[in-house]
């Protein structure tokens, strides 16, 4: 969140930041999965493929 760190805490909540203690990541897809993204321009980019990162990150 941009300036998150020079807010208020109701400066924070009311931008929709989150102030919970718990944090969970859970992955989903499989080794079939192929996600591309949309650029403004409507081209497209491979971002997955079979599952696996289509770029180095």
């Amino acid at each position: 969140l941009e300036n998150g760190l020079e807010m208020s805490k109701e400066e924070f909540s009311a931008a929709g930041g989150n102030q919970c203690l718990f944090h969970i990541d859970f992955m989903v897809g499989s080794d079939k999965m192929n996600i591309d993204g949309i650029n403004e321009d409507e081209t497209t980019e491979p971002i997955m493929r079979n599952g696996e990162w289509a770029f180095d990150i």
